[in-house]
């Protein structure tokens, strides 16, 4: 649902454009603190749940973003407000990865592998997003998305009665990581950060880009289904091109376990490159097939960093100097 969340929005983003009156780059901006807040309350919400817990905390994501969500509906016609509870939405999403990542991290044995799994689901809400908020809209409007995404949110809440959790971590070392390890660390962060700007940029911008450039596409199907909508043609193939992206997630869990995790991250990195400039030139299907080749291949190096981080558990330490033992939940802040 975190995924779902943030990706259901940008299926949006025409549609809001029309319903407002306004350009799409209005309607890009404010969901600016949505997807802000998303990586920024990482590291606060990690500190919560090292103090109450993973399964509360997880209580207060599916309310606070179910009632963000259902609210943003109400006041569907106040533009002004929009962004207030798009940003709600991004701050309650934001507790699923400090929470749910550090839970797995001490949770599985084989890490790479549980993250893979992870990540695979969450891809499925990558994908089934865009393609719930464009067929939604189609039929019943705006404000129904936000309705229903935020009654999914609540559903949330009677899963949780019946998932057993424990909150007990095992002791860690309390010793401090080497400076080199420190270091690699930090330019890891970076590099994160940087991996963060081209994944957002592209999946907020898709549907609205694949509407752009794929008419001759929305064309061709046109003559089939005369009922159709550019926004769901660009719905149904961003909704492809991320269940294709799932197979990356298991693919890069496997390579974590098997290979230098040095040369599969700087080879995958390496392919997302070409690809990445290919999308700025190609339209219809070739464009299709090279974002479907970007997002596999960055999808593969997520299991690839958790690896990594798992290989230098004394590196934690070095994110909570004044801390007086190690938290599973609040070292993925700033990773985050």
């Amino acid at each position: 649902m975190s995924h779902f969340n943030m990706l259901f929005f940008p299926a949006l983003v025409i549609p809001m454009a029309q319903y407002y009156g306004t350009d799409v780059a209005d309607i890009v901006g404010r969901s600016f603190w949505m997807y802000c807040c998303f990586g920024i309350t990482a590291l606060p919400w990690g500190m919560v749940a090292d103090r109450w817990g993973a399964k509360r905390l997880m209580l207060v994501f599916y309310v606070g973003a179910g009632i963000f969500c259902i609210c943003a509906g109400l006041w569907i016609d106040n533009i002004g407000l929009m962004a207030f509870f798009l940003a709600g939405l991004g701050i309650f999403s934001g507790i699923y990865h400090p929470t749910g990542l550090g839970w797995i991290s001490h949770s599985v044995s084989r890490i790479s592998v549980g993250m893979a799994i992870n990540g695979i689901f969450g891809n499925l809400g990558l994908a089934i997003a865009p393609l719930f908020a464009g067929f939604l809209n189609w039929l019943y409007g705006i404000q129904a998305v936000f309705f229903v995404v935020g009654a999914i949110n609540l559903l949330g809440v009677f899963l949780l009665f019946y998932l057993s959790v424990s909150d007990e971590i095992a002791e860690k070392s309390k010793k401090f990581a080497s400076k080199k390890t420190i270091i690699a660390f930090v330019i890891l962060l970076f590099a994160m950060m940087a991996g963060g700007i081209a994944y957002r940029g592209a999946t907020v911008i898709l549907p609205a880009y694949f509407e752009l450039k794929n008419q001759g596409m929305f064309n061709l199907l046109y003559q089939f289904v005369d009922q159709l909508s550019p926004n769901i043609v660009a719905s149904v193939t961003v909704s492809i091109v991320f269940f294709v992206g799932m197979l990356g997630q298991f693919v890069g869990g496997r390579t974590a376990e098997r290979f230098d995790l040095r040369n599969c991250y700087f080879i995958f990195h390496s392919v997302c490159i070409p690809m990445a400039i290919g999308m700025a030139y190609f339209t219809n299907l070739p464009l299709i097939l090279i974002t479907m080749v970007y997002f596999s291949f960055y999808w593969e190096c997520n299991p690839l960093k958790i690896h990594w981080w798992q290989n230098y558990p004394r590196l934690n330490y070095s994110i909570l100097l004044m801390a007086p033992n190690l938290y599973s939940h609040l070292v993925w802040g700033p990773w985050l």
